[in-house]
C-alpha cells in the first residue's frame, strides 16, 4: 500500500528491543516512543490546543465514532478536514470507532457486514461496517487511521476470541479496499486474539501480511488482569515488522507507557490524564495522588518538582486542592496540564535514555518506584478498618 508515512529507527536498545525514532507525516514530524493524548470529540476536555501545545504534545488523537454521530463526518470534511476544523496543525490520529461500537453492548448487533447500533445519547440507529469507517475516516482526514476490528471484551472465551478475529482479518481487507486517500493517510492494521498466545500469533501473521504503513495490538485493558495485560504486550509486539511503527491501543499510566517501551512499542494513547485530572487525581514520582486529601490543604510545594509544567511552575498542592474541593473548572485545566505532561516528558526521558544507551538503567528505575507504589497500596488496603 502507498504511503504518507515514514519510520526511521535511530537507536535500539539491545537489552529490550526498546526502539527511538522519527515519524514523518503530512502534517509534522514526531519523534518516537510517543504517547499520544485523546481529544475524543477533536478536543481534550478542558484544554485549548494552545494548552495542549504548550504541553509538547506532537500528535493528538481524535474519535471517528463521536465525530460521526456528531457534529457528523460530512461536516467536518466541508471544514477543510479535522486539522482545520480543530485548529491543530500538527499530526492527528483516528480511531475508527470499533471499540466505541463493540462497547455498546444493550445497543448494538454484529453482522457480517458490520454493526447495526443506536446513539448511545438519542437512541437513533446508526450502522458501521469496515467500508462505512473508511468512508468516515476519509472525511475526517486524520493523518493516521484505523483499520475497522471487533474488538472483544474480557473474559472472553477461545471461541469468541477467535470469532472476533477472524471478523477483524475479513474487515481488514475491506478497509483496504475502501481506503480512498492512501497519499495523504496512513492505515494501520490491527492484532487481536484477547489473551490467547496462538490466536494472537495468527493474528499477527494475518494483519502483517497486509503490506501497511504501520500495526496495532488490539483488545488490551478490555477487562484483564494487569499481568494478563503485560503478558500479551511482551509477546505480541515482536511478532510485528521491526521497520515499522508500533502502536498499543489505549494504555495510558506511568508504568504502562514504560513497560509498553521496554517491549518496543513506539505510540500509545489513553484519556486517563484527563479523566483523572477531572477527578482530582494527578501523577507525580511519588505515584498517584489525589488532591482530595487532606494532606494536600497546607501543602503549598508542586505536585511534581521536576515537573516544569505549567501548573508546576506556577500552582501550588494546596491551590490546586481547593480548586478539585471547590469544584472549579480551572482545576480540570490545571490538573489536565500537568498530566498530559508527565506522561508526555516519561515517553521523552525514556526515548533520550534509549538514544544514550542507558535505557535499562532508566527502566529498573521506573520498575522500582512502580514495585514500590504497588507495595505501598497493598499495604493501605490491608489496613484494619
Amino acid at each position: 500500500m502507498d504511503s504518507a508515512l515514514s519510520f526511521e529507527i535511530e537507536a535500539v536498545c539491545p537489552w529490550s528491543g526498546a526502539r527511538a525514532a522519527i515519524l514523518r507525516t503530512p502534517h509534522g514530524v514526531i519523534e518516537t516512543p510517543v504517547f499520544m493524548p485523546v481529544g475524543t470529540n477533536g478536543t481534550l476536555k478542558a484544554l485549548t490546543f494552545d494548552q495542549v501545545e504548550r504541553t509538547g504534545a506532537e500528535i493528538v488523537l481524535a474519535n471517528s465514532y463521536h465525530l460521526y454521530l456528531r457534529p457528523g463526518s460530512d461536516l467536518v470534511a466541508r471544514a477543510g478536514g479535522i486539522h482545520s476544523f480543530i485548529g491543530w496543525p500538527k499530526p492527528v490520529l483516528t480511531d475508527s470507532g470499533g471499540f466505541q461500537v463493540f462497547s455498546l453492548t444493550a445497543l448494538r448487533k454484529i453482522t457480517e457486514e458490520g454493526v447495526f447500533f443506536k446513539d448511545h445519547r438519542t437512541g437513533r440507529g446508526h450502522f458501521i461496517g469496515p467500508k462505512e469507517s473508511m468512508k468516515i475516516q476519509n472525511e475526517i482526514g486524520a493523518d493516521i487511521i484505523m483499520a475497522f476490528d471487533d474488538c472483544v471484551k474480557n473474559p472472553a472465551t477461545y471461541d469468541q476470541a477467535k470469532a472476533a478475529m477472524d471478523r477483524t482479518h475479513r474487515w481488514l481487507e475491506t478497509c483496504v479496499e475502501n481506503h480512498k486517500n492512501t497519499s495523504v493517510q496512513s492505515l494501520f492494521g490491527i492484532v487481536q486474539g484477547s489473551i490467547y498466545k496462538d490466536l494472537r500469533t495468527t493474528s499477527a501473521q494475518t494483519v502483517t501480511a497486509i503490506d501497511l504503513p504501520g500495526y496495532a495490538v488490539g483488545g488490551v485493558a478490555v477487562g484483564e488482569a494487569r499481568p494478563a495485560v503485560e503478558e500479551v504486550v511482551m509477546y505480541t509486539t515482536p511478532l510485528l515488522p521491526a521497520h515499522k511503527p508500533r502502536y498499543l491501543m489505549g494504555i495510558g499510566t506511568p508504568w504502562d507507557i514504560a513497560y509498553a517501551i521496554r517491549c518496543g512499542i513506539d505510540m500509545f494513547d489513553c484519556v486517563s490524564p484527563t479523566r483523572l485530572a477531572r477527578h482530582g487525581s494527578v501523577f507525580s514520582s511519588e505515584g498517584r495522588l489525589s488532591l482530595r486529601l487532606s494532606k494536600c490543604i497546607n501543602d503549598f510545594s508542586p505536585i511534581d518538582p521536576d515537573c516544569d509544567c505549567y501548573t508546576c511552575k506556577n500552582h501550588s498542592r494546596a491551590y490546586l486542592a481547593h480548586l478539585v474541593r471547590s469544584k472549579e473548572t480551572a482545576g480540570g485545566t490545571l490538573l489536565s496540564i500537568h498530566n498530559v505532561t508527565y506522561l508526555l516528558r516519561q515517553a521523552k526521558l525514556a526515548r533520550q535514555a534509549i538514544i544514550a544507551g542507558k535505557f535499562k538503567e532508566y527502566f529498573e528505575t521506573i520498575e522500582r518506584a512502580h514495585n514500590a507504589e504497588e507495595t505501598t497500596a497493598s499495604e493501605l488496603i490491608d489496613l484494619p478498618g
